[in-house]
């Protein structure tokens, strides 16, 4: 109840008196603003126009222009720990977010499950009188919580949002989404053949959502968070978006840093005098040759093209999710609300390094464990942001675009870590157009939004005690005291066994890159810098002052520990087949039922990789009992894209098993013909007989059709995943891209037969940790 009740109970209701106020929810103040906060993934700095970079965002100007411009606002180096940061108002290892959802592992601080210490702000406006939203990307559901049929306590829903749509996990193809609405999954409404692209899609929906609103609650404020998948790979973007760029980026990515670094300055964001740091920074051996910069000189005629290329593409694909957010505000604007709506514009974390050197046309090959191949890349130059690929560019456009800063996501330097922040309220900043420079963190963007809204974070919810918000409000920056000291003193920064502090204008880092495989952390190599005179942490002070660097390292041991940020994990996934095992193995699995085997039915949802049989790198058995007449045709089962999967399918009176690898062609089909009407059994059998260079598997397919083995052929398979998320297995259809250019193009749904169900057996080869393994054994039949 929202008070106590106040009325008169007899035992006539005609001698009673109701109070409906004692039920009904809590109402905003009267006047209380609207909150639309615009998340994007993946980018520095210096890439965007409002910073002076040379992509062009229309929409972020309009509002940099009749706002506020932080010159020093920081998120953490990943995407999900900075988003938890934004539910929670908390440091990200105190929510469980020290990585990404996908990496989580059984540690307080690794788990992704945020604990009921830590309310979330949408709880809380809520409760206040906000309607709550969020549309776009949700990588805050742990992984054990990804299936249709888990828990759904951490879904948004029960993290205080009135409605959700979008898609859980690190990032989805933006042409093929896997979407979920509220609580359940859901098909994407249209395909690219009629216009679509999630960008869109998203900005559709958030409109609907206010519009609801405005039109049944008129006066209730409402908080939106609007996540898009840009600019997160792949790179996707309508062909006349990445046009508008076509030449831009000729000039080269260091010639790039040459000409942005200047116009920062002009703008203010950075300070006279600021110098650029080196290419590539990193003493050998600190850090994985997969984040090196591959000078542009060196390049060839070909690869330059290609990298330009990439470079347009991405440029195409934020102008165009930065015109979807303009229908947002331009609605805003005439329904009345913009005066009186708070917005933040911001991006999550550094431009990214995780296509490599070299660039990639399936960023997929990254969690399957396997290097990229610049030669078919090269062949692939005008398919880039189309559906033809899964593109990332290569590190020198993630280290042009954070310029002057040393390296990019992941990393605790400022590449990593310093981002692009705008906000805009027009009825509560009479600024217009300014740059603020105090430090901040995306930790005070919960206290920033509950000062404005005039809510407190509660010492207890729903019977918790609550940990403090680990934030300040930067409310004291709108207008008070533009040019007042920062009231943050202290933030520590932790990512994948990458180490920092800053404290009082003055930052310590480790000599120590994430995913390094270095260990051996208490014997890191530690640089000092000034941040206060040195933005751009070009100056390594640690020889001159190892006091203050001494007192440096003992406070970041001390917010460690106040945190949950050990045990520290630099476990490196990429050309360390020893450290991918170990961290494969520390990941959520499913439990593996005793037979080794796992059931699925026809008419269900899809169930996420990481909870279905994991058939990755190993030997397994897949049978489907099926009711067939002799023109059957469709998918049994299908399990992710176009960019790596398998599928067995009925088409043109054949049975046939694909295998695609890794999106790498030729795919591998293993074909017989259809056996007659009737109750049947069909099947494959993979026995895994050596590895190769990169730990995939390799043995004989064999297509078994009852009894009788009718085809037998050498395959190859993945070790570690299809994709990092989405693409789930399916029974009867192939949702979102098809696995297999035989049937593209539709979900191929099986008709002219039934499906009893599918067994996937993995009892002779299972993946798992020993004891459950053990425990398979023993109960075998």
């Amino acid at each position: 109840m929202a008070r106590e009740f106040r009325g008169r109970i007899e035992l006539d209701v005609r001698d009673s008196q109701g109070d409906w106020e004692a039920f009904l929810p809590q109402k905003a103040p009267a006047g209380a603003p609207n909150v639309l906060v615009v998340l994007y993934d993946d980018t520095g700095q210096a890439a965007w126009s409002p910073y002076g970079g040379r992509i062009r965002m229309p929409t972020m100007d309009r509002l940099a222009a009749g706002g506020l411009t932080y010159s020093q606002w920081h998120t953490t180096e990943l995407c999900s720990p900075t988003r938890s940061t934004f539910l929670t108002g908390r440091n990200h290892h105190l929510t469980g977010f020290a990585t990404i959802s996908e990496s989580s592992t059984g540690f307080p601080g690794y788990s992704s499950h945020i604990p009921a210490s830590n309310a979330t702000m949408a709880n809380v406006l809520r409760d206040a009188g906000w309607s709550t939203f969020w549309v776009g990307k949700n990588h805050n559901v742990p992984i054990d919580e990804w299936t249709s049929g888990a828990s759904k306590k951490n879904w948004p829903l029960a993290q205080g949002y009135d409605r959700f749509y979008g898609f859980i996990g690190g990032e989805t193809n933006n042409w093929y989404p896997s979407l979920a609405e509220d609580n359940h999954y859901v098909d994407q409404p249209y395909g690219p053949e009629e216009g679509y692209h999630l960008s869109k899609d998203l900005a559709d929906q958030a409109l609907r959502m206010i519009r609801d609103v405005r039109q049944t609650e008129p006066d209730k404020p409402w908080y939106l968070w609007f996540c898009p998948g840009a600019n997160h790979a792949p790179h996707h973007a309508p062909q006349e978006y990445v046009d508008r760029y076509k030449g831009a980026f000729d000039d080269g990515y260091e010639a790039y840093r040459e000409w942005v670094l200047p116009r920062m300055i002009e703008r203010g964001i950075l300070p006279e005098g600021t110098e650029p740091t080196d290419v590539n920074p990193m003493p050998d051996g600190t850090f994985t040759q997969t984040d090196l910069v591959r000078p542009w000189v060196e390049l060839s005629a070909e690869e330059r093209a290609m990298f330009c290329r990439m470079a347009e593409v991405y440029a195409g694909f934020s102008e165009y999710t930065d015109a979807q957010v303009g229908r947002i505000v331009d609605y805003l604007e005439e329904s009345g609300q913009l005066e009186n709506t708070i917005i933040l514009y911001c991006a999550d974390n550094g431009a990214s390094g995780e296509g490599s050197p070299n660039g990639s046309v399936n960023e997929g090959k990254i969690f399957g464990g396997y290097p990229d191949d610049e030669a078919q890349n090269l062949t692939m130059v005008d398919e880039l942001g189309t559906p033809n690929t899964y593109n990332h560019y290569p590190t020198g456009w993630a280290m042009a675009f954070s310029t002057p800063y040393r390296m990019f996501k992941r990393y605790t330097y400022q590449g990593g870590v310093c981002d692009p922040l705008v906000i805009h309220w027009p009825a509560g900043i009479r600024a217009r157009g300014e740059v603020r420079n105090q430090y901040h963190h995306s930790t005070d963007i919960v206290p920033t939004i509950l000062d404005l809204c005039g809510v407190e974070m509660p010492h207890t919810y729903d019977g918790v005690e609550q940990n403090p918000l680990s934030g300040v409000s930067m409310a004291y920056t709108f207008d008070a005291e533009p040019d007042a000291p920062t009231r943050k003193r202290t933030q520590y920064y932790e990512m994948l066994g990458s180490r920092g502090i800053w404290h009082e204008g003055w930052k310590a880092v480790t000599v120590h890159g994430p995913m390094s495989g270095m260990s051996g952390f208490e014997n890191d190599t530690w640089q000092l810098f000034h941040t206060d005179v040195d933005r751009a942490e070009a100056h390594d002070l640690a020889a001159e002052h190892p006091n203050r660097l001494k007192a440096l390292k003992a406070l970041w041991m001390d917010e460690a520990r106040a945190n949950d940020v050990l045990p520290l994990n630099d476990l490196q996934i990429i050309g360390s087949p020893k450290d991918f095992e170990t961290f494969v193995q520390m990941e959520f699995h499913i439990p593996v039922p005793p037979s080794g085997r796992y059931v699925y039915y026809p008419g269900t949802s899809e169930v996420p990789e990481r909870s279905a049989a994991n058939v990755h790198g190993v030997s397994y058995k897949v049978l489907a009992e099926l009711d067939l007449t002799p023109g059957a045709e469709g998918v049994v089962f299908a399990h992710g894209s176009r960019f790596g999967g398998h599928a067995l399918f009925l088409k043109d009176g054949a049975v046939t098993y694909a295998y695609n690898f890794l999106g790498i062609p030729p795919e591998t089909h293993v074909s017989a013909p259809l056996p007659g009407g009737g109750r049947h059994i069909i099947g494959v059998d993979f026995a895994k007989e050596r590895t190769g260079e990169y730990r995939e598997a390799i043995g004989p397919l064999r297509l078994w059709i009852d009894d009788e083995m009718v085809a037998e052929q050498e395959i190859r398979t993945v070790l570690g995943h299809f994709s990092l998320c989405g693409e789930g297995l399916c029974i009867g259809y192939d949702s979102g891209d098809a696995v297999s250019s035989a049937y593209a193009g539709s979900r191929f749904e099986l008709t002219g037969g039934t499906i009893h169900k599918v067994v996937f057996d993995i009892a002779d080869d299972a993946y798992v940790d020993a004891e459950a393994h053990l425990r398979a054994a023993m109960a075998r039949d």
